[in-house]
């Protein structure tokens, strides 16, 4: 596999977790470099369900490292929760988890700080998952942050809470917020830190003997290219570089270590939150949500659904450097009679081979749908490319054809043996 760096294509959602799950067969280390809890990776293991949020999802395989790199901004609380469940399933967590020194911490304030954000914006509101995300990031870049390293040291810890609690609190009243308890914060904030401290490291130094030893590394993307807080449809982006780059800023590796790149994307086209979607589709959300699929796995909350969009498609492989794609949720198109993808964009006339800019050009962009002919027929239940439907072949190829990469893996459902290889 060498060394590889795994990304979603679309807007996130794309099924990550599943395909990083598949591929840490074949992985020493896996490392997650940026996002935060605001991300959730759902992993089928035989019946039991695992959603992760903050460790890679490689802590499913014993053999594996998990890292989370200095890229990613922590709840420390969260953490400690996913743990602890992961322990209560069975899973070893001891000797396989560690995390980067240099990860900064999400605080109470900064959940308060975004939820003072998006109710000032009302219906304007971004629809971020107010988990402190964003606010983490700024405090990151205004050079104000804590981060894991400061949680080793009580003494530094509670000097710094205290000067960082008073200054929040103090924004937080001018916002119409409510200040949080600087004793409930350093109270729960050690309590969470004595459980973390052994796994706190120099994961920099630990990555690059695994690379010198010629480990197999893989770099677990969270969101999508499309919420890149650069290259996304900003500003309903989230906080950090979700495309291929960010891996390895948010990691410390460099970018000639990186051996291939491969883009995960639906079979179909979805999106969380608000901002254009140009291929929405109004009757396919209906019946993805009738069949139980396409809500948040870590707000709950109902995705926006449409065609396949071969325009975010081609994009995402330029900006990436996508070598291979790993399709996913083909089986949810299994009951329609067409299937449509979106070649390209109509703009007042005009036709539009890339994503604009512009979010107001994006709206007004109008989608020129290719349409191919259904395969009515279930395919979760395939496990040889020569076995599926001839017209989900076409479909495939068509895919990839449009996207200017190859067509690697094809996921017809949630379990790990629900994959094909090409």
């Amino acid at each position: 596999m060498a060394n590889t760096i795994l990304v979603g294509a679309q807007w996130g959602d794309e099924g990550k977790g599943k395909i990083i799950d598949v591929l840490t067969e074949q992985a020493d280390v896996v490392v997650r470099s940026q996002g935060g809890s605001n991300a959730g990776h759902t992993v089928l293991v035989g019946a039991q369900q695992y959603i992760l949020h903050l460790i890679p999802s490689g802590i499913l395989h014993r053999k594996t490292k998990s890292v989370i790199g200095n890229g990613v901004v922590i709840d420390p609380l969260t953490l400690v929760v996913e743990i602890d469940k992961l322990e209560g399933l069975g899973v070893c967590v001891n000797g396989n988890l560690f995390i980067s020194e240099r990860a900064h911490v999400v605080m109470p304030y900064h959940r308060e700080l975004e939820a003072c954000s998006e109710n000032r914006k009302g219906k304007n509101s971004i629809g971020t998952t107010r988990r402190g995300i964003g606010p983490a990031y700024m405090d990151k870049m205004g050079r104000g942050g804590l981060r894991m390293v400061d949680l080793k040291d009580k003494k530094i810890m509670t000097k710094r809470l205290k000067s960082r609690v008073l200054e929040n609190n103090r924004l937080i009243k001018a916002l119409g917020g409510k200040p949080v308890s600087l004793k409930k914060v350093q109270s729960d904030y050690e309590k969470a830190a004595k459980r973390l401290r052994p796994f706190i490291t120099n994961t920099l130094q630990l990555l690059h003997k695994e690379i010198n030893r010629k480990s197999e590394v893989l770099f677990e993307g969270a969101q999508g290219s499309y919420l890149d807080i650069d290259h996304g449809t900003y500003p309903f982006v989230t906080s950090s570089n979700t495309t291929a780059g960010g891996a390895c800023t948010g990691s410390g590796i460099p970018p000639n270590k990186i051996d291939r790149v491969i883009g995960v994307m639906k079979a179909y086209t979805t999106r969380v939150g608000g901002g254009p979607l140009p291929t929405e589709d109004d009757a396919i959300s209906d019946m993805l949500h009738d069949m139980g699929r396409e809500f948040g796995a870590t707000t709950g909350r109902p995705r926006r659904c449409g065609w396949l969009d071969a325009v975010t498609i081609r994009q995402s492989v330029l900006v990436n450097g996508i070598n291979d794609l790993a399709v996913t949720n083909v089986d949810g198109l299994d009951t329609l009679p067409k299937v449509k993808i979106c070649t390209h964009y109509r703009l007042e006339g005009k036709k539009q081979n890339f994503v604009p800019s512009d979010l107001d050009d994006l709206a007004k962009c109008k989608p020129v749908y290719k349409t191919f002919p259904g395969w009515l027929k279930d395919t979760s239940g395939v496990r040889e490319w020569r076995h599926l439907p001839l017209n989900a072949r076409r479909y495939l190829k068509a895919i990839a054809e449009l996207s200017g990469a190859k067509l690697k893996i094809v996921s017809i459902g949630p379990a790990r043996d629900q994959t094909i290889f090409l």
